[in-house]
């Protein structure tokens, strides 16, 4: 596992973030721009969970022959993203009730200690400003619901680089792709990006004042309450069904 900085977005991000690693700055082949565009086109709904995918429609999509989105295909298959039934038909991976609540709940157990040791061990000021620098990004994209999420995603890891832990760190970024799905179900059912920026500011200001209880009372309401909250409602208001 390659060594990084704690403040450095994952390798997940290298994918999104054109211009932001060095692998933007090579000509990716035809299997790599396939599997770009269609794990970005699952990853901000475009292809929603248990959609029907098959070769003829991306190849025509992506104005591309069968062996480089086969080979993407494959590639997607492997991190779960697209799976084949008995029959080898495809579907994009759902997301279940299940799923949602167990995210959630990892959630809530790494940010929560994690946002506890932030004041314990002193730093709540260096931290408010590391945090601030991801809410202004936030608040920068607040148009693109995609492009928020991720910088949303980015700030809830900027909490937890407190534990300077690896291994939590690749917990969280195993589950990136679900993180980042899930939290668009909230965004779409509800959990208004204006209101949610702006109580984020004000988490910031009690981090500031090195008050913890009325700063993680933003967090736990909006990041781990309305979140799965409204992220449980999104399907049925949409009319996809959430497997139970």
């Amino acid at each position: 596992f390659p060594t990084r900085r704690s403040s450095d977005l994952p390798f997940f991000w290298d994918v999104y973030q054109k211009g932001e690693s060095d692998m933007a700055e090579k000509s990716p082949s035809l299997a790599t721009q396939a599997y770009e565009t269609i794990k970005e086109n699952i990853m901000n709904l475009t292809y929603p969970p248990g959609m029907v995918l098959t070769e003829a429609m991306l190849t025509k999509e992506l104005g591309m022959s069968r062996s480089p989105v086969r080979t993407a295909i494959q590639m997607l298959q492997v991190e779960g993203l697209i799976v084949s039934d008995y029959y080898k038909s495809m579907t994009v991976k759902e997301i279940t009730e299940k799923d949602i609540n167990e995210i959630y709940q990892l959630r809530e157990l790494l940010e929560g200690p994690a946002f506890h040791l932030i004041f314990t061990s002193g730093r709540y000021e260096e931290y408010s400003y590391r945090i601030e620098e991801k809410i202004v990004r936030m608040c920068a994209v607040a148009g693109d619901l995609y492009e928020w999420e991720i910088a949303d995603t980015a700030m809830h890891m900027e909490i937890i680089s407190i534990l300077d832990n690896e291994r939590i760190n690749r917990i969280y970024e195993n589950n990136l792709s679900e993180l980042i799905r899930i939290g668009q179900y909230s965004i779409r059912n509800g959990m208004g990006i204006p209101k949610t920026n702006e109580n984020l500011k004000k988490m910031v200001a009690y981090m500031r004042k090195g008050n913890y209880e009325k700063a993680f009372e933003i967090l736990k309401n909006d990041h781990f309450g309305t979140g799965r909250n409204t992220a449980l409602e999104f399907p049925f208001r949409y009319g996809w069904n959430i497997v139970r």
